[in-house]
């Protein structure tokens, strides 16, 4: 187990959702057309291999479990969440070896990668049907990302990313990035924390990914306890953001009603929660009647018409995506599964496997400097809160949770997998139609999540 070296005390915190996953540079993503390739010296020096060999070397992948926080929380607090990091081989890298005939390259936990091994922002968008689903980008929205502690590197790091990916610059210059405290004020920052960087840089390129038009307003709460990290979604709404991005939680509490109220309870604006990525079990604020809880996938390519395929995200018995029936969240109107007397968890959901990751660049957090491959269902709460952004602003007076259970055929049913055992199926197993790992499914276009 390891801390992260800026963050104390660290048992009892709100834990981060989300996975992180570094990768080598043996094999390059391309994205957006500004892919970069191996030389030809690496090329020479890897082995041809067959398909089968392939295949086999692609069977060995799997996803190491680091901690990075402690695990017991208090009373409105939670802990910071352990970091995944893949070893093995990311799926993108998968495909670029099959084409060039060679054996994939092995990815090493906590060696950042001098280009990307992930999914890029042309991969999401392709997989998600927004290549045309938005002309604008979300050009006049402003996304909000609450995460805890400040990322000092936050805002030259996304600069990298969309560089990298020929995403127009979003700066504190051009108006397009704003960072700011729980308060509101851009001097009185939180204290850095290298653990939650990594956090904030996942958020903000997500966001960047599927909405690269859109503004981005980074809320940094002083701790991860409840009390801060709801200031802080009070403080992005207060700010004017009609969509805003939670990649954290916690077990529930007989609290989590009260902090409905304080902090969830806002009309006119998508507020996207991570599912968590322990498995089959109920967390919170994904349980808040008053948020769309998104669950995670696993994406790769197929020869669909869709042209991707995706599965419940399940790693092992402790890692994959959270689901389940609230103990103490009220069921609201538009959810209509019978199973589930209370809020059942999730909505919708997106890619959160770390074997099928995103990509990443983050140079302040603890898995390495440069470019790193993330998972978990913090990767896929930011995409949803994006796809939202994408859609145009809410109603004034909508909970735009309930929008997908109004258009279901414009979202992707995921009907395989599970997350864990459970006495009633789809509470943790993926089924046609509704299901509590991924929801409704994932987005088709923008279709499902306007009013």
């Amino acid at each position: 187990m390891r801390t992260s070296p800026n963050t104390a005390p660290l048992n009892g915190r709100w834990r981060r959702i989300g996975s992180a996953a570094t990768a080598t540079a043996a094999l390059l993503i391309a994205g957006l057309g500004t892919a970069a390739h191996a030389s030809a010296d690496t090329q020479a020096a890897q082995p041809k291999a067959s398909g089968k060999a392939i295949a086999a070397a692609v069977a060995k992948a799997h996803v190491q479990y680091e901690s990075a926080c402690g695990a017991t929380p208090k009373k409105g607090f939670a802990s910071c969440n352990a970091l995944r990091v893949t070893s093995g081989t990311t799926a993108f890298q998968e495909e670029q070896a099959a084409k060039k005939g060679v054996a994939p390259a092995t990815v090493k936990p906590n060696a950042a990668s001098a280009t990307p091994t992930g999914y890029g922002p042309s991969d999401l968008r392709s997989a998600y049907g927004l290549t045309s689903a938005s002309a604008s980008n979300g050009s006049g929205q402003t996304i909000a990302i609450v995460d805890a502690y400040d990322d000092p590197n936050a805002e030259a790091d996304l600069a990298t990313y969309r560089s990298y990916y020929g995403l127009s610059a979003c700066t504190t210059a051009n108006g397009c990035f704003k960072k700011v405290s729980q308060t509101g004020s851009t001097t009185s920052l939180p204290s850095a924390d290298s653990g939650w960087a990594g956090e904030i840089s996942l958020d903000v390129d997500m966001a960047s990914a599927i909405a690269p038009n859109a503004k981005i307003l980074l809320v940094e709460a002083n701790s991860s306890s409840m009390a801060d990290l709801g200031t802080a979604v009070n403080e992005a709404v207060k700010l004017g953001a009609k969509f805003v991005s939670n990649s954290y939680g916690g077990g529930e509490s007989s609290s989590d009603t009260s902090y409905d109220s304080s902090y969830f309870n806002h009309p006119g604006v998508a507020i996207t929660v991570s599912a968590g990525d322990e498995g089959y079990g109920a967390e919170y604020p994904a349980a808040s009647k008053y948020v769309t809880a998104v669950g995670g996938t696993k994406l790769s390519k197929s020869s669909t018409t869709r042209g991707w395929t995706e599965s419940v995200w399940n790693t092992n018995s402790t890692e994959g995506t959270g689901s389940g029936c609230s103990a103490y969240d009220a069921k609201p109107s538009w959810q209509t599964d019978t199973g589930c007397a209370k809020r059942m968890i999730a909505d919708v959901s997106a890619v959160a496997d770390p074997a099928t990751g995103v990509s990443v660049y983050d140079t302040y957090g603890s898995d390495g400097t440069g470019w790193n491959t993330y998972g978990g269902t913090s990767a896929s709460a930011p995409i949803i809160a994006a796809v939202y952004a994408l859609a145009g602003t809410p109603g004034s007076s909508d909970y735009p949770s309930q929008y997908p259970y109004g258009n279901t055929s414009a979202l992707n049913d995921v009907t395989s997998g599970s997350n864990g055992t459970c006495s009633t199926s789809y509470f943790c197993t993926a089924r046609t139609g509704y299901d509590g790992p991924t929801g409704l499914g994932t987005p088709a276009g923008t279709a499902a999540f306007t009013g």
